[in-house]
């Protein structure tokens, strides 16, 4: 079973380029969705973040609220690293029993999309890592118009992240989303093309 981990920073585009993946045949695991899960409601990574940062970042329902949570942690680098120390080993764990469930059952490709791939040490479980990219203007657009953020949200989070320099470091492959979305697809199709005969 080949093991991809996509990652890239905020607004690069990896969930299109993971989309792209998944019509081509690859089983996705979006760490961001695992990491929702590990902190619901009365779970243990729930407990120990409301334990850190107090009743404050609860929404109404109980749950957290990762905006809160957000303004804490990208404001503060020591709040980050606490709250990284947290959920980024239950994060992993998850990710690990599901790429051995997917092995059982025979799946042939599995991605693992992750913003935090590189950062959370994480990189042991992907057999080859790819790095979508994009311009800083680019990213700052797409952010402030999809998530609703500041641009000084925006800029708190990007400062708080590797540089695609660095990134570049650990990447087998670069997805340079610079152009349309279809430029994009044509991109990530000949990687998957290239990846998956290689693997044959």
């Amino acid at each position: 079973m080949k093991l991809i981990g996509l990652t890239g920073g905020i607004g690069s585009g990896k969930s299109t380029v993971a989309q792209v993946l998944a019509d081509l045949g690859a089983t996705v695991i979006h760490a961001d969705t695992v990491g929702h899960d590990v902190y619901r409601p009365r779970t243990e990574g729930w407990q120990q973040v409301t334990r850190a940062f107090g009743t404050a970042v609860l929404a109404a329902d109980g749950t957290i609220d990762r905006r809160k949570l957000g303004a804490i942690v990208f404001a503060n680098p020591q709040a980050r690293e606490r709250l990284n120390a947290i959920v980024h080993p239950l994060i992993a764990e998850e990710i690990r029993r599901q790429i051995e469930a997917y092995r059982a059952a025979g799946t042939t490709c599995v991605v693992v999309e992750a913003a935090l791939l590189i950062e959370a040490n994480w990189l042991a479980l992907v057999d080859e890592v790819w790095l979508v990219v994009a311009t800083k203007d680019a990213v700052i657009e797409r952010v402030v118009t999809q998530r609703h953020l500041t641009r000084e949200e925006v800029a708190l989070r990007l400062d708080a992240q590797l540089s695609d320099a660095e990134r570049r470091r650990f990447a087998d492959r670069v997805i340079e989303n610079t152009g349309a979305v279809q430029q994009l697809r044509e991109g990530v199709s000949k990687a998957w093309t290239a990846a998956t005969r290689a693997d044959t």
